[in-house]
């Protein structure tokens, strides 16, 4: 494992600046005007992303209204918030007042543990994570913490790290976290062109139809009276593609691999649900009945896992990473129970 602690930018501030330049965020701290020379690792980079980087706790609506009013410059030139950044430039960013934050609450250092422990991959460009279920990737929406979070707070001198991708907080299994801003623009750049090789394992209600093996529905997102977001098929969604293979069947669920081709928002449990085969435990896609029989084996939490990843790595290098991230013990005890109940001793790892 290697760790990277250079600096990836170089800032100073200049004096003689009258303390009112700068643009306002009421209620907050003010910072001065910085220069900042970009590194090669931030080129070709929009502007307006750039800042947002900068300044994580100022409204996208002010950044905006900065770069409009002509106070962050580049070499001394007016930009819009779209010009891309190049190594060398110096940006002129003025101050702004920052809004108060609410004192934040820090992962333990059990959690830390946790994820420390769960790191199947690390190298100078990329961290990978065998996530376990319940924690979810980033902090926001009534969640104090996420997976980032516990990692920046392991890392405090880490220049760079941001997710590439996501699961939802109770699927557990690898994620991908960049440690180089171009390592992130490549892996994403890999994810949009499909060559990066994702596989789940499901455990789903009743036998999965062998004749099922490719789930092509459109999903749409949509919002439920209480400010819940959900999916669902609708012709009016956007193009979606799951491949799933049988891979263990036993009395009343079935143990599935799915290969999600595109990347949507709870793809694998709707396009499964929509087949007739919910992911067991699944609290927003199965029916209360099925819920309650899989709680009566033993289940307590969704049994989706991002099981393998087939990536090739950034760098000159061009190398092809295997990895497989093993199930937590919740998923081993409920496939025990259901191969016990079964008679069946075929599949175990």
């Amino acid at each position: 494992m290697s760790r990277d602690s250079s600096s990836r930018t170089r800032s100073s501030s200049r004096p003689g600046k009258p303390a009112s330049a700068g643009s306002h965020v009421p209620g907050g701290k003010r910072q001065g005007v910085r220069y900042v020379t970009i590194d090669p690792d931030d080129q070709g980079q929009r502007l307006d992303n750039f800042l947002m980087a900068q300044w994580r706790d100022v409204p996208k609506s002010i950044v905006y209204r900065i770069i409009r009013k002509g106070e962050v410059r580049i070499n001394k030139g007016r930009v819009k918030p779209d010009t891309r950044i190049r190594a060398g430039d110096v940006v002129r960013i003025p101050p702004v007042t920052r809004k108060e934050k609410p004192p934040q609450v820090k992962p333990g250092e059990r959690v830390q543990q946790v994820i420390e422990q769960a790191i199947v991959f690390e190298n100078d460009q990329l961290l990978v994570v065998n996530k376990p279920s319940g924690i979810a990737v980033h902090g926001g929406s009534g969640v104090d913490f996420g997976l980032i979070e516990v990692l920046r707070a392991a890392r405090p001198d880490a220049r760079f790290l941001e997710l590439v991708h996501r699961l939802d907080r109770d699927t557990s299994g690898l994620v991908m976290v960049a440690r180089k801003r171009s390592a992130l623009r490549f892996l994403q750049d890999q994810l949009r062109q499909k060559r990066i090789r994702k596989r789940y394992h499901a455990l789903v209600s009743g036998r999965w139809p062998d004749s099922v093996k490719r789930v092509d529905q459109p999903l749409l997102r949509y919002e439920m009276t209480n400010g819940e977001r959900r999916v669902k098929v609708d012709a009016a969604g956007k193009e979606s593609l799951t491949m799933f293979r049988s891979l263990e069947v036993f009395q009343g669920y079935s143990l599935v691999e799915a290969s999600p081709v595109t990347g949507r928002t709870h793809q694998i449990r709707v396009h499964a649900a929509w087949v007739g085969h919910p992911i067991a435990g699944d609290d927003k896609y199965m029916d209360d009945a099925s819920q309650k029989a899989f709680r009566a084996i033993g289940g307590n939490r969704l049994m989706l896992h991002a099981r393998a990843l087939t990536l090739t790595l950034p760098g000159e290098e061009q190398q092809v990473l295997e990895l497989e991230a093993p199930y937590d013990q919740a998923i081993h005890d409920v496939l025990r129970r259901l191969r016990e109940r079964s008679g069946s001793q075929a599949g175990s790892e």
